[in-house]
């Protein structure tokens, strides 16, 4: 190295130990991060998996043994059945409103 990049080198370590030094950014940031990293993501899968029963685990092998391209069309289905319901979901809560068997969401 030359002198000159020598003189620009900093040997000091930042790290975040002062608070008041490193404040966050947006205050909770670090504990979410650290809650909702991949190692405890992985946990909770483990745990979701122990928690399925013989119907969800007969499900489950089912999609593992599709191919490729059966898996997305069965995918598709299933986004398509979502849409679908979404779309009779709407028509029922218009009809509740209209029929005014739903409260409106005003308080009086």
């Amino acid at each position: 190295m030359s002198e000159w990049t020598e003189s620009l080198l900093s040997l000091e370590k930042l790290d975040r130990s002062s608070p008041e030094l490193w404040p966050e950014a947006i205050p909770g940031v670090t504990e979410y991060a650290a809650r909702n990293s991949l190692n405890n993501i992985s946990r909770n899968v483990a745990e979701q998996i122990r928690v399925l029963d013989a119907e969800d685990m007969k499900l489950l092998n089912y999609y593992r043994t599709l191919s490729k391209d059966s898996l997305l069309q069965e995918l598709r289905k299933l986004h398509d059945l979502a849409y679908k319901l979404g779309l009779e979901e709407s028509k029922e809560m218009t009809r509740g409103r209209f029929l005014n068997i739903l409260p409106s969401g005003r308080r009086k």
